[in-house]
């Protein structure tokens, strides 16, 4: 999620686990502890840019790694505030912050290694890295929690309200997908789309009440989107052909090959295909342009470009973000394909 989220849920818990002892200390420190894990996004630049994207939300978004920091948080900060008899509370305010940053993080589409040194990434696929519903009401509550005392009875049952609304929001996620996921099929079938092998449901940008579906089978990766509030639209279904595609496993590299890792990364819904002298890798799972425009035209949001020699060898990668294309983004389109048919 993003930092904004993540500082309000370390202040939260923070809040719950020693706000009546620390007051507004706590939830400052909960607000600290709660954005650390994303400190792995400046270890990028000493990594390859597809192992750059394997690093990030993996020993750092651990619960090793929560159980290592949080020790040596704790002993710091009850010295500093010469309260070392209150260490086991400052230990388990730190945890609570830190520990719960990869949990609420497992939620999203880009998922965490929660249990490295196990190389498996936990995704659930149940809300967008930005979600205002999710953050403001529960931002609000902690911001009410900051100007009254820390013993007031009051303070604890409104941030007790916001970790409620939370955890309701992040279930009301699961619910929809799994809801959605049940049908899936039924609604690739009723656009005469057959034999789709596998289906992932994941929530499109800034909602929880909009859903891309998105499919396989032999020949063709199939996207569709589902509103809650009408039915499934199968004429908003697009197909992207496999014919053009290139395989994954087929790439040429000039020295190390990093296509184990690019398969790894997309759960293997990567797509390449050959462009102006270079090669481009997309992350289907990361949405298209048709999600956020009127344009007729499927490009992906994220990808990367991957340049290559005489040889067909490739030699560089950098990351592929079309600027023109977030530019056509247009929110009267996307409000529109949420709330009516």
């Amino acid at each position: 999620m993003d930092s904004l989220t993540q500082i309000v849920l370390g202040a939260s818990v923070a809040e719950a686990v020693a706000g009546k002892k620390f007051g507004n200390k706590a939830i400052l420190w909960g607000a600290i502890a709660g954005t650390i894990p994303d400190l792995d996004v400046f270890l990028r630049f000493l990594y390859h840019p597809i192992e750059a994207s394997l690093v990030h939300r993996g020993f750092s978004h651990s619960l090793i790694f929560a159980l290592l920091l949080s020790p040596l948080l704790a002993h710091f900060i009850s010295k500093l505030y010469k309260s070392e008899n209150e260490y086991k509370k400052w230990l388990y305010l730190f945890f609570g912050a830190i520990v719960t940053h990869p949990i609420l993080d497992m939620f999203t589409n880009y998922g965490t290694q929660f249990l490295w040194p196990l190389d498996t990434r936990i995704s659930f696929n149940t809300i967008f890295v930005l979600d205002p519903l999710y953050t403001v009401p529960f931002a609000f509550c902690v911001l009410i929690c900051l100007f009254l005392r820390r013993d007031a009875k009051i303070r604890q049952r409104v941030n007790l309200i916001g970790l409620g609304y939370s955890s309701l929001y992040l279930l009301w996620g699961v619910s929809v997908k799994l809801f959605i996921l049940s049908n899936s099929q039924s609604y690739f079938k009723e656009a005469g789309i057959q034999n789709t092998s596998r289906i992932i449901v994941k929530p499109m940008p800034l909602t929880s009440f909009y859903w891309n579906i998105l499919g396989e089978n032999k020949d063709e990766y199939v996207l569709g989107y589902k509103s809650i509030f009408y039915p499934f639209n199968e004429e908003d279904i697009q197909v992207i052909s496999k014919k053009d595609h290139i395989p994954i496993d087929k790439l040429k590299w000039h020295g190390q090959s990093y296509s184990k890792e690019l398969n790894r990364f997309c759960n293997d819904f990567g797509y390449v295909i050959s462009k102006d002298s270079s090669l481009y890798f997309f992350d289907l799972r990361f949405g298209v342009s048709t999600m956020l425009t009127s344009k007729k035209n499927i490009e992906p949001f994220f990808g990367y470009e991957l340049k290559i020699n005489s040889s067909g060898e490739i030699i560089e990668t950098n990351p592929y973000r079309p600027k023109e294309l977030w530019s056509d983004v247009n929110f009267d389109y996307y409000l529109n394909k949420i709330f009516s048919k």
